[in-house]
């Protein structure tokens, strides 16, 4: 675990993963965060949802939280502003369907076919269910351009230099935002560049050990549990309204 001083922080926004940090260990919605998370926006604290899933997912889930629009989807592939904005795309599709159909050709002669999701609604990665092998998804793509993430729950395939880490820091400054003002939350190895971009980057304690290794501070609880104990940790530090 690293250690960034706290010396001079002031944290205006949140930017956090979703599956595995404000769920619980079944996937669920964890009731707990989303009530943090509205008072961190009610307080006028800019909050940024942060994931591998599609942009109509992230809307729809920014809705229901009641934040003010702004995600960062497609693991970095794709990201929006607030509401009123057209989502922007910054990954390349191209290499990821190339490096897919390799793919399912090569897992199609051992009678194994890939399970795919939402490909109609992805613009810049593609992702499938991990009923193959990881290492020997990675091993057939090895000479192929293309980021493969393990997210936990699925595989992604990703244009090299995309990351939730690289779009956030993008986002924030067409924001008119400093990265340094934000805490980040999250698990999975795909969150590391996004907990070492933000301010503080926290990992909640089911966390991978290299994203644990790559924050500030570990939460002692796990998944949504994990993400309120971090925002009551570090609460003294948000500028309110």
């Amino acid at each position: 675990m690293r250690k960034k001083s706290e010396e001079g922080l002031v944290l205006k926004g949140i930017v956090t993963d979703i599956d595995g940090t404000i769920t619980d260990s079944w996937r669920r919605i964890h009731t707990g965060a989303i009530q943090a998370i509205r008072d961190r926006v009610d307080n006028g604290s800019e909050v940024i949802l942060a994931s591998g899933n599609t942009a109509c997912f992230m809307d729809a889930l920014c809705r229901m939280i009641g934040t003010s629009g702004s995600f960062i989807g497609e693991n970095g592939g794709i990201y929006r502003i607030g509401y009123g904005n057209v989502p922007v795309v910054l990954g390349d599709q191209t290499v990821c369907r190339i490096a897919l159909e390799t793919l399912v050709d090569h897992f199609r002669r051992s009678g194994t076919e890939l399970d795919l999701y939402s490909p109609t609604y992805r613009f810049a990665d593609l992702a499938f269910a991990k009923t193959v092998s990881v290492p020997e998804v990675r091993e057939v793509l090895a000479d192929i351009p293309v980021q493969v993430l393990d997210t936990g729950f699925a595989i992604h395939l990703q244009a090299p230099g995309i990351s939730k880490g690289t779009t956030f820091t993008h986002m924030v400054a067409e924001m008119g935002l400093s990265p340094a003002g934000f805490l980040a939350t999250g698990d999975a190895q795909n969150d590391i560049d996004l907990l070492v971009s933000a301010g503080v980057g926290v990992a909640v304690g089911n966390a991978h050990p290299d994203a644990a290794r790559a924050a500030d501070w570990v939460s002692k609880n796990s998944y949504g549990e994990g993400f309120v104990e971090a925002i009551q940790r570090y609460s003294a530090y948000f500028r309110e309204r």
